[in-house]
């Protein structure tokens, strides 16, 4: 099975989850921190530079030169982190937006994460674990499984979309995304369903990019075929697939905290997920 656009670029989390904001760990835009005019916290505060001064090429010496310390509003980023989650609600994960919703998500998007600052997933990695829900991806506006580039066309498949995440383990590097289908059949029969996992493995790139590497396809019917076996689709050689399709993809995470995930394929397309 060749491996779609729209899994080998994943950006594969639900609303019932929790909005919060975390912490300000995935920040570098810092709120400007108040000094005292006492002189006894004047003095702790260069006592405080003095000791650290040593790591640094130049230590402050009055309070002038001190550096002032940022931190982010959590009120600010889960104000916009709701503002990100209204804009995309009811869109069916994308595939029902018009050009208005598409640029209303994309401004929500580029206000979350201006406050958010930029990613660094050498210090973060460990926020990548889990199981991650998606709940829009521009890249479906286009009507086709292929994003912005063309793939299958969603209304002439017998196929029903459902849910999609992404598995990620940052210790055995395993990356994994996961798709709910249904295959419509002839009445009487049930639709069938199944769970097409594509497994990848993932390696970071720089300080906010990731690159995935596909390796199989397993497909695990449901529902009322749940009792036949899992059947696995190995990756096909390189001689055999075509030039388009190299097994490979890389996005960018633009936002990250304990709950929600903003990337940007390497194609453009928007995605948003939540922790499931």
């Amino acid at each position: 099975m060749a491996t779609t656009c729209l899994f080998t670029h994943p950006s594969l989390s639900c609303f019932s989850s929790s909005c919060s904001s975390s912490s300000s760990s995935s920040s570098s835009s810092r709120a400007p921190l108040l000094f005292s005019s006492s002189k006894c916290y004047q003095r702790r505060t260069l006592t405080s530079q003095s000791r650290i001064g040593g790591r640094q090429k130049s230590r402050a010496t009055s309070l002038d030169e001190a550096p002032v310390a940022r931190d982010v509003d959590p009120g600010r980023v889960t104000s916009l982190k709701l503002n990100l989650l209204t804009a995309v609600s009811g869109l069916n994960r994308g595939l029902a937006a018009s050009e208005e919703d598409l640029k209303r998500a994309e401004s929500s998007a580029k206000e979350l994460e201006a406050v958010g600052g930029v990613v660094d997933l050498t210090r973060d990695l460990d926020k990548l674990q889990g199981r991650w829900k998606l709940i829009y991806s521009s890249a479906f506006s286009s009507r086709t499984l292929g994003g912005s580039r063309p793939g299958p066309p969603v209304g002439r498949l017998p196929i029903t979309l459902g849910q999609v995440y992404q598995r990620i383990d940052v210790l055995s590097k395993d990356f994994d995304n996961i798709v709910e289908l249904q295959f419509g059949t002839p009445w009487p029969i049930p639709p069938a369903e199944a769970t097409a996992t594509l497994a990848h493995k993932f390696e970071v790139i720089g300080t906010s990019n990731i690159k995935i590497t596909f390796e199989k396809t397993t497909v695990k019917p449901t529902g009322s075929f749940s009792q036949l076996p899992p059947l696995d689709v190995p990756r096909l050689p390189d001689g055999l697939r075509p030039p388009s399709n190299t097994g490979s993809g890389e996005f960018e995470v633009t936002y990250l905290d304990s709950d929600m995930r903003v990337t940007r394929g390497d194609r453009g397309e928007l995605r948003v997920f939540v922790i499931s």
